[in-house]
């Protein structure tokens, strides 16, 4: 059950007594591990607050934030002195807890590197020696995994350094690929070909599909859209039919398209020399209109 920050006098008094710089210089020059100790700087010793801490975790501490500085260089260090006078099973995830909190404190504070933060566990309690590893790793039903997981680089999926032909193996997750990959592309047409082929397959369900449309047309390259859909309709009839169904429920549903949603944004204007060019390069009337939302009359009507 959770404690408040000072739920009882073990925690008050111990609090009080290491908030005096001199206490907590004294506690960590007799505590700290020595390669720690040698890189501290305590005579640069600073009490911080601890409000930034999530309300659930706080809930769990009777803690105090030293910082301090490197003995060399730029370097800052965090020093968490947690007490406790009961031994708590999953003490380490929570100083780990602490830890990733007083990171992103430092962050926000404007550093530009992590400090590195030393959460330190005073205990007294009638249960002896204290029964749990402080290794949060040690708390994992893998930990030998979770060293090699936590220790390295975390996995990457550049989809900008993967091959075309390699994406269009991946299955269903091919088409979310290709588009997010492609989405900034100046010139959509080579794409066309692998996304008729995907489309083939029908890896993907309608309303995956509309999705994944809503996403292109809204964020792809504005010129060239109408090209894309002229070209991917022109296909197959099976795929025209589709994009077609997936506009008028873009439509319907008040998602739609790029186009429209600069209408919303006050960019009428743009929407409708885009719906123009559009049946310029030939693509029928009914089409652009069901794509665009737009009525007859208003593109007529800024077609002259």
């Amino acid at each position: 059950m959770a404690k408040s920050a000072t739920s009882t006098p073990h925690d008050a008094v111990f609090k009080k007594i290491i908030s005096y710089p001199e206490m907590a210089r004294d506690f960590l020059e007799i505590h700290l591990p020595v390669a720690l100790r040698e890189i501290c700087d305590l005579q640069t010793l600073k009490l911080e607050p601890t409000s930034f801490i999530e309300k659930d975790l706080r809930a769990y501490y009777s803690d105090v934030l030293w910082s301090l500085k490197t003995r060399e260089g730029e370097g800052y260090i965090y020093c968490v002195i947690e007490h406790q006078s009961t031994a708590v099973q999953h003490m380490a995830f929570r100083l780990m807890r602490y830890a990733t909190a007083a990171m992103q404190y430092h962050l926000d504070a404007g550093y530009r590197t992590l400090p590195l933060v030393i959460p330190m566990l005073f205990y007294h309690g009638q249960q002896s020696p204290y029964p749990w590893s402080l290794n949060w790793l040690d708390e994992f039903d893998y930990p030998q995994l979770a060293r090699k997981l936590y220790s390295e680089a975390f996995p990457l999926v550049d989809i900008t350094v993967v091959s075309d032909d390699e994406i269009m193996q991946h299955r269903r997750i091919a088409l979310l690929e290709l588009m997010q990959k492609h989405i900034r592309d100046r010139d959509l047409m080579g794409l066309v070909d692998r996304l008729v082929a995907l489309l083939v397959t029908r890896t993907v369900n309608d309303s995956q599909l509309q999705t994944l449309f809503n996403y292109l047309l809204q964020r792809g390259e504005a010129s060239h859209v109408s090209e894309f859909i002229r070209e991917i309709a022109g296909r197959s009839p099976h795929n025209k039919e589709k994009l077609m169904t997936i506009a008028e429920k873009l439509r319907q549903e008040g998602h739609h398209n790029g186009l429209q949603e600069g209408w919303l944004k006050g960019t009428r204007e743009e929407a409708l020399r885009i719906a123009r060019m559009m049946l310029e390069r030939g693509i029928d009337h009914e089409t652009v209109l069901t794509i665009t939302g737009f009525s007859a009359d208003d593109v007529t009507e800024h077609h002259h």
